[in-house]
């Protein structure tokens, strides 16, 4: 839902800067890849101790990137196949980050088990909802479907970890990651009723 309503407003914001760096000679590919550092620079840079404010702002800023590259391949009539694999390939990277920059400051300094196993969970119920869907489509069938899509975990856990670096209580942070992980679980029990249904229906 956030990804549908969201993404029409931050196409229009971004298209001045996408026809700039179309004129300047920049590739899609080379975007995908500059926002997935940023956003690991500012994942494992800042969160690992606890700076959480400068590693959200960091974050967000290089986020806009995934949807910059789209913009700029429409444009200049790039889209491919490449493209696409690149950047859902370098999104798992980047969403690993987030929540691996997490898991490092509550697992070391930030001593707290529950929290530290709350950002493990997202990241690694995060991998198999995207795996879920990948597999799926790479077997000719769907499963677009489940209650925790990217856009609304990346929204949630940055806007939650942003909070709480400008003093917000942390047990924000620990519902968000305790909700997220929940409904991640949830759209992969989603997701394989889904592909059950259509193979089932195979059958008949």
């Amino acid at each position: 839902m956030l990804n549908k309503y969201a993404r029409a407003f931050v196409t229009r914001l971004l298209t001045p800067v996408a026809r700039l760096l179309i004129k300047l000679g920049v590739s899609p590919d080379v975007v995908t890849i500059v926002g997935t550092l940023g956003v690991c620079f500012g994942s494992l840079a800042f969160y690992p101790r606890r700076e959480f404010l400068t590693g959200t702002l960091v974050i967000t800023a290089f986020v806009f990137f995934d949807t910059l590259d789209g913009i700029m391949a429409r444009m200049n009539d790039r889209s491919t196949r490449w493209g696409a694999f690149l950047d859902s390939t370098l999104d798992r990277i980047a969403d690993a980050a987030i929540f691996g920059g997490l898991v490092l400051w509550y697992a070391g300094s930030g001593d707290n088990a529950i929290m530290a196993g709350l950002a493990l969970a997202c990241l690694i119920l995060g991998m198999v909802v995207s795996y879920a869907r990948a597999r799926a489509e790479g077997l000719g069938l769907t499963a677009n479907v489940g209650i925790a899509e990217r856009a609304e975990r990346l929204v949630l856990v940055l806007a939650a970890t942003g909070f709480v670096g400008l003093g917000a209580p942390e047990i924000l942070l620990t519902v968000v990651l305790a909700l997220l992980a929940l409904a991640s679980l949830v759209t992969i029990v989603q997701r394989m009723l889904e592909v059950r249904r259509q193979t089932l229906s195979e059958r008949v």
